[in-house]
């Protein structure tokens, strides 16, 4: 993990060597698209957002429960021309806008593992808890026009439960060009055999511990999902935010003793105050 925290860093030192090179004038967000949270208001330097999110969601990956859970929203930005630094609860990150349709991404993660107690239905009883873990997280994307209306995305995440991919499209709704009204995302998910395995293999220990067949997945194709973001601002401090996400899981995944549904849903509705 040390290597991934390096390479990190020297992005971070790369990205903030050419930002003088390639910043234009400020607009008033880096790109106008609502699921890329921006609160600079089209000014350099610091930013902050704090408020609260309610989800509805499954109780963990492949889960038939669900439940609301009150989730702290918003973000630590630092903006210089067309790149931002940014703490977003408990990922660290850069983001910088090249050739006005290029957007560039880098952030090292938290990720909190899956416990037993997830389920309230003891349906991961014997399984034990998962290891917390770092991602990197290497993102792109690319407008197809020039009022980022539709683009292409592109994502890698690797870590200590393996990597993961996805590649995908987007659609922005809406005149504005402040970063609200919404968008809609549409990808297509790889992962490796680990990460396959951290979330929905059982080895032996934990099949005899569980009583669920132990079961060994190969990497490949893991989904196919749906993310729908929606902002608005109610004035200049108040911003309302909402989000809709759906993933579709792959034949594979839904033959684990873990997927007891073949998909993953939530939605999500929030406040942020700009301070």
């Amino acid at each position: 993990m040390r290597k991934l925290t390096r390479l990190f860093l020297v992005l971070l030192m790369q990205c903030t060597f050419f930002t003088s090179a390639f910043a234009n004038q400020n607009k008033a967000v880096v790109v106008p698209l609502p699921s890329v949270d921006d609160f600079s208001k089209g000014k350099d330097g610091w930013s902050f957002g704090l408020g609260l999110g309610v989800e509805y969601e499954s109780a963990y990956e492949g889960s038939d429960e669900f439940g609301f859970e009150v989730q702290p929203a918003g973000a630590v930005q630092w903006r210089s021309g067309n790149d931002t630094f940014y703490w977003a609860g408990e990922a660290l990150g850069w983001r910088g806008l090249r050739s006005d349709a290029w957007l560039l991404e880098a952030a090292l993660a938290f990720d909190e593992g899956r416990e037993e107690g997830d389920s309230d239905e003891g349906r991961l009883d014997g399984l034990g808890d998962q290891e917390e873990g770092t991602e990197l997280i290497l993102q792109t994307k690319y407008a197809l026009d020039s009022d980022w209306r539709n683009w292409l995305v592109g994502r890698i995440v690797t870590g200590d439960n393996g990597n993961l991919g996805l590649f995908g499209v987007g659609h922005r709704f809406g005149d504005r060009s402040d970063g609200t009204g919404s968008d809609l995302s549409f990808v297509v998910v790889y992962h490796d055999s680990k990460y396959a395995n951290t979330g929905f293999g059982i080895n032996s220990e934990q099949s005899v511990a569980s009583g669920l067949d132990e079961t060994l997945l190969s990497g490949g194709l893991r989904s196919l999902a749906l993310d729908y973001t929606y902002r608005f601002y109610i004035n200049d401090n108040w911003q309302v935010f909402g989000e809709a996400f759906y993933e579709h899981f792959s034949s594979d995944v839904q033959d684990s003793p873990i997927a007891r549904s073949n998909y993953e849903a939530e939605v999500s509705l929030g406040f942020i105050y700009l301070f």
